[in-house]
């Protein structure tokens, strides 16, 4: 397995020729180790259905989407680890890119059997302010069988898919938030999985955007 840097290198790469990348992170990566740890900690109280939209906007649909999340924050030591090892990503990121990236956040999804999210984009382009979007897959001994693939779509052509994305465990995506339509198939045993976002500052007005 590759070391963070040449894994970051890669990313990179992915993203600027074809928009979307799909790597494994080294399966001893302390951060990747750290959130297995925490979440067979977690409870199922600690997850709550999952909506869409955010603020005033914010809706539940159980036609859309059936996952559960928890947010991750820094006043867990398992999850801060993680949340640092992506602020390194982003700091890496914007030095080759020039992205502008500002902050990350994410959560871990739990999709029971069955549950599923239909096609949909994790931003509009002039409308958010998610620049890239990220999933990284929590589930050992996963096999083809069980399921709950994610589908990206092409980005020219919403009907045609353009990869399917088995979740095992170590598998991180990341791609252009508005660009690529995607879907997560329902599986047949339970799946997690971290969904996180990259954003850039939309902060007008003293109004702070995305808060930090």
């Amino acid at each position: 397995m590759a070391t963070s840097t040449n894994l970051f290198e890669q990313i990179a790469l992915d993203l600027q020729v074809h928009g979307v990348s799909i790597q494994s992170l080294d399966l001893n990566e302390p951060a990747l180790l750290t959130l297995t740890e925490r979440l067979a900690h977690l409870s199922q109280q600690d997850f709550y259905k999952a909506g869409i939209g955010r603020q005033e906007e914010h809706m539940k649909n159980s036609q859309i989407r059936r996952d559960k999340i928890h947010w991750l924050d820094t006043n867990n030591a398992q999850e801060a680890l993680f949340l640092s090892y992506m602020q390194d990503l982003k700091i890496y990121l914007n030095r080759r890119l020039f992205l502008g990236l500002f902050s990350y956040e994410c959560h871990f999804a739990h999709y029971e059997p069955g549950a599923f999210y239909k096609k949909h984009l994790d931003a509009f382009k002039g409308e958010t302010n998610r620049i890239l979007s990220t999933v990284l897959y929590l589930n050992p001994d996963w096999q083809s069988s069980d399921g709950g693939e994610l589908a990206l779509y092409d980005p020219n052509d919403h009907s045609k898919v353009l990869q399917i994305v088995t979740p095992n465990f170590g598998t991180l995506v990341t791609f252009l938030s508005d660009e690529f339509p995607h879907e997560v198939l329902p599986a047949k045993k339970a799946r997690y999985s971290i969904a996180g976002w990259f954003r850039v500052n939309t902060s007008v007005g003293g109004h702070i955007d995305p808060p930090q």
